[in-house]
């Protein structure tokens, strides 16, 4: 299939500098004129990718599944500036240490999701910006480079509109023109025709469409996905602790697959096409479910997202941890779990202590104010005493079941 035509299918498609030519880019390709490359940046502000992210990065997965050529580029320099765009202030500004942290652990977690292989035609390209833009002499940057640039256009971008009230410093005003840098050298070293991203880089995606027309004298194209938002408009990819990460570390695998199974009725659809690699016919069938049996097209969303990021293994344990708690057999040992001390049942031990070392709770205060919000359940039984102590008469079978809410539990094993 077109790769724009499978984009437009599973939602990925926002904006492009031309469709037409893109189209006719395809044809040439898919008649023998070889494979496209494409690219898309990550800087690394942290040491794993986020679900924010997972647009850009499967869009990169089916570029390389249809056949041509995916640029993983690693903003080891842009980085050390901050992208101001989504932002009311400053980004924090990363040490070279901890830029190279990052940069290796978003570098090992692009690697599981796709084929570097060299010997492959489509084989994805590993790539960091820190190996040309920290080459670059300030002077000999803005003679070269800068003068493609008109300032007049770029106050009207809405990153910097936005940040006008607030304050845009100098720094962050030259990040379209090293991203809009990238483009070029990438053109340059690898052919890339195709920069791939999210919506609100489009004042950036369009600045090195522009730089590269105007020094190349070739043309090359910009394709936007949408940001990644609920049906209501909210942002996804947070919960209560915060972001859902991909690394196991951070958020475990079955934290993720409770992530996925609990999405907005509304939003399956939506998840089914950015989020898996089902065939489009599975999706739509999926999709036309309603009632009771969406529940089922969420137990598929979460299983294939949680094995597309987690492997087989641990996507069949989230999933029976999530059967254990909610019934239909499953295994509890997969539930997230904490260690308490038998010895400590003697005296008590205050259920609010307890939520907080199991991530249930910020503070004890938040945990006594879940209890009497009435969403604190311990083994069933619903608590009504934010002071409670925990006794070895609440252990069953060597272990207690806390839950908050309605979808979150944790198992506390008496050790």
């Amino acid at each position: 299939m077109d790769i724009w035509e499978l984009y437009r299918q599973r939602g990925f498609a926002r904006q492009a500098t031309d469709e037409g030519a893109l189209k006719t880019l395809t044809d040439t390709a898919a008649a023998g004129g070889g494979v496209l490359t494409a690219y898309t940046g990550f800087d690394p502000t942290a040491d794993s990718f986020h679900v924010g992210h997972l647009i850009p990065l499967m869009g990169l997965i089916h570029f390389q599944r249809a056949g041509h050529r995916p640029i993983v580029l690693l903003g080891g320099g842009t980085a050390m500036i901050g992208d101001p765009t989504g932002k009311n202030e400053m980004r924090k500004m990363l040490t070279d240490e901890e830029l190279a942290k990052n940069t290796d652990a978003l570098r090992r977690q692009a690697a599981r999701l796709m084929d570097f292989d060299s010997g492959n035609p489509s084989a994805a390209i590993m790539a960091n910006n820190g190996d040309w833009l920290r080459q670059w002499g300030y002077i000999d940057f803005l003679r070269e480079i800068g003068h493609h640039f008109s300032v007049n256009r770029m106050l009207t971008f809405e990153t910097f509109k936005t940040r006008m009230e607030t304050g845009l410093s100098f720094i962050e005003f030259n990040y379209p023109l090293l991203q809009a840098y990238d483009f070029l050298e990438l053109s340059r070293r690898y052919d890339c025709t195709v920069q791939l991203g999210g919506d609100d880089q489009w004042a950036n995606i369009i600045s090195g469409v522009d730089l590269v027309r105007r020094v190349e004298r070739r043309d090359v194209f910009g394709w936007t996905f949408p940001l990644l938002t609920t049906s209501s408009g909210a942002k996804m990819g947070k919960t209560e602790k915060g972001a859902v990460w991909l690394d196991p570390e951070k958020t475990s695998p079955y934290e993720y697959y409770q992530y996925w199974v609990n999405v907005d009725d509304a939003d399956v659809a939506k998840c089914l096409g950015f989020f898996t690699l089902l065939p489009m016919e599975e999706v739509n069938r999926l999709s036309r479910l309603e009632g009771a049996e969406i529940r089922q097209a969420k137990q598929v969303l979460a299983r294939e997202a949680t094995r597309l990021i987690h492997g087989e293994e641990e996507a069949a344990k989230a999933e029976k941890g999530a059967k254990a708690v909610f019934g239909g057999g499953g295994d509890m040992d997969q539930v997230p779990s904490t260690t308490l001390e038998a010895a400590r049942l003697a005296d008590g031990v205050d259920l609010a202590e307890v939520m907080v070392s199991a991530g249930l709770a910020k503070s004890k205060g938040e945990a006594r104010r879940l209890v009497d919000q009435g969403g604190v359940h311990l083994n069933g039984e619903k608590v009504t005493d934010g002071f409670m102590r925990i006794t070895a008469a609440h252990g069953n079978q060597g272990h207690l079941m806390i839950k908050v809410g309605k979808k979150k539990f944790h198992r506390v094993v008496v050790a």
